[in-house]
C-alpha cells in the first residue's frame, strides 16, 4: 500500500492548484460552498496521489510564468473536478 503524504504539504498543493485553476478554496469555504469534510476529503485524495512531483513541477511552471488566466488542473488531478466546480 502506498503511504499517504504529509497533510500540510498536500493542503498547500491543493491551495496552489486551486489558485492556478481560479478556485479560491478559502473563499469557497467561507461562502459555504465546501464543508470541513469536503476540504478534508480533498486533502486525503491529494495525499494518496502518486504524482506529487509532477504536480509540483506543473505548479512551479505556472508560478514561473506568472499566468493570470485560470488553467485547467493537471490531468489526472484527484481534485480536478471539484476545483473546476469551485472556479470563481
Amino acid at each position: 500500500m502506498y503511504p499517504l503524504g504529509h497533510p500540510l504539504h498536500h493542503l498547500r498543493l491543493i491551495k496552489r492548484m486551486g489558485q492556478a485553476c481560479g478556485a479560491d478554496l478559502t473563499a469557497s469555504f467561507a461562502a459555504g460552498q465546501i464543508t470541513q469534510t469536503d476540504w478534508a476529503d480533498m486533502v486525503t485524495r491529494c495525499r494518496g496521489c502518486r504524482e506529487v512531483a509532477r504536480c509540483e513541477a506543473f505548479l512551479d511552471q505556472i508560478d514561473r510564468t506568472a499566468v493570470t488566466t485560470p488553467k485547467a488542473p493537471l490531468q489526472g488531478c484527484r481534485n480536478g473536478d471539484a476545483l473546476l466546480r469551485l472556479r470563481n
